[in-house]
């Protein structure tokens, strides 16, 4: 009877790409090994944790060694999915757009921008380095002619759902939305929302606090966070 495949947790699929950039340090600086502790100290997250998230893959350090960084790189990367060089394209082509489009480091982590499409007519037939912006009104049959994977969305928000539902209609199954809309899609797809105003938020947070701190006499100069971190 064959095993059913094991399932990783969401939590500790969010921290995979961590481990890869921590190790990808590490094989720049010539690392052979590397400890859980050291490991964690690279990527901010504690080494039980480290430890508990690499078993999930089926990876045991060996005590009093550590992990093999080339064999540990390879095992996330292949989880990942960063050999299958996926095709993203970019709707909204505005500051953030472009940005987006001009930024090099994809590639070296298996995304490649293969199309860029905006609403607006007149950026329509625009460049982008190499790439030719091309019209919503193409997404079908840009998706299915550069076998697009993802999609990002960089519009604003009142027009981030209408892209989302005609990205799922186009046939793609995993989306980055960068506007502030909370989009709603059918079961089956993925959505991931970066939203830069809620991080500079929690950073606000954290900075308005560490000053009050500051203000109180004997207190220390870092506010203990952990049980807002859920640490």
């Amino acid at each position: 009877m064959a095993t059913a495949p094991r399932r990783i947790p969401d939590a500790t699929v969010a921290r995979l790409p961590l481990y890869h950039r921590g190790l990808l340090e590490l094989v720049r600086l010539k690392r052979g090994t590397v400890a859980s502790e050291e490991l964690a100290e690279l990527t901010g997250v504690n080494a039980a944790k480290v430890r508990k998230d690499l078993s999930y893959l089926g990876t045991y350090g060996t005590r009093g060694v550590g992990y093999d960084v080339d064999n540990l790189l390879h095992q996330i990367g292949h989880e990942l999915g960063l050999s299958e060089n996926w095709p993203v394209a970019i709707v909204g082509i505005g500051n953030l757009g472009r940005a987006l489009a001009a930024y090099g480091g994809f590639s070296a982590r298996g995304f490649r921008i293969a199309a860029l499409l905006d609403a607006d007519p007149a950026k329509a037939g625009g460049r982008v380095g190499a790439l030719t912006v091309r019209s919503i009104d193409d997404l079908a049959a840009v998706v299915a002619s550069e076998h697009i994977a993802i999609g990002i969305i960089a519009t604003p928000g009142h027009a981030a759902q209408g892209v989302a539902e005609r990205l799922v209609a186009a046939g793609l199954r995993s989306i980055l939305n960068f506007s502030p809309a909370v989009l709603v899609v059918p079961e089956g797809v993925a959505v991931r929302r970066v939203d830069l105003a809620v991080e500079l938020q929690i950073l606000g947070f954290y900075q308005h606090h560490r000053d009050i701190t500051r203000t109180i006499p004997g207190s220390a100069n870092t506010p203990d966070t952990s049980a807002i971190a859920g640490s």
